[in-house]
């Protein structure tokens, strides 16, 4: 019988991240999940700390990779669960219920479950909410102000999800939720209790410029040239307040 949800989470000389991550999962309160590890040959000790983790429905795949999405790609097809959550290594689940709050909404079968973010520093300390947040409706159009909903925080039907498109090396996982919205047939919003917690030093971080352009490739193709640039010029002021914030934050 397949779990309710497949936990993917990508590795590669994660070590000093993983902890936090398996962590959270041994201390949820719903069992009828599975998690993968989908580990890019590492040549740390990421690997004996995976399999020193008191997960039993864990499963450990190692071996080399194109890259992140590429690793994404093999977790898809090797996941069992009927939904699937991206949790990357130094991310967690906000808090042990989290799986039991999402599981609620089984009944219904949605095609995405969705929910807030909550920013973490490396000690693992709350730093504020996610710039963005996710709205009470959530649909493919949505996306056209942003990646309103944190990857992690995105839930969707196994049925549902392509594979990522490795073209995009930045904002793969920005399509991807965009092409799942546009097969859903239902979305329902997990409420306003972070549910994930996101460690704030990822990839399209530290390479927010180039993934901002990747994004905006992405919306061109989606939504129409017009529409991408029309909405990109309603990001100047948001970009502006968020710069003088963290500019007044450093004085």
């Amino acid at each position: 019988m397949e779990p309710l949800f497949s936990i993917i989470t990508v590795t590669w000389n994660a070590a000093d991240t993983i902890g936090p991550t398996l962590q959270s999962v041994q201390q949820q309160s719903f069992s009828d999940y599975e998690m993968l590890i989908i580990d890019g040959a590492s040549s740390d000790d990421t690997l004996n700390i995976v399999k020193a983790a008191s997960i039993a429905s864990l499963r450990v795949f190692s071996e080399p990779d194109k890259g992140l999405y590429d690793a994404m790609n093999k977790g898809i097809a090797r996941a069992r669960g009927h939904y699937l959550i991206f949790l990357n290594a130094g991310d967690a689940f906000a808090n042990d219920t989290v799986l039991a709050r999402l599981a609620l909404f089984k009944a219904d079968n949605p095609g995405v479950i969705y929910g807030q973010t909550q920013l973490v520093d490396a000690q693992r300390r709350v730093v504020g909410k996610r710039h963005l947040t996710a709205p009470r409706h959530l649909t493919a159009d949505s996306f056209l102000r942003g990646m309103l909903v944190c990857h992690q925080a995105f839930v969707a039907r196994r049925d549902l999800v392509p594979q990522y498109d490795l073209n995009y090396r930045l904002s793969a996982d920005y399509d991807w939720c965009i092409k799942v919205l546009k097969r859903s047939p239902l979305n329902c919003y997990a409420g306003e209790e972070p549910i994930i917690s996101y460690l704030a030093d990822g990839m399209t971080t530290r390479h927010h410029r180039a993934s901002l352009r990747e994004r905006y490739r992405i919306m061109c193709h989606h939504y129409g040239t017009l529409r991408a640039t029309l909405a990109h010029l309603s990001f100047i002021p948001r970009f502006l307040k968020r710069r003088f914030t963290s500019s007044a934050n450093k004085q």
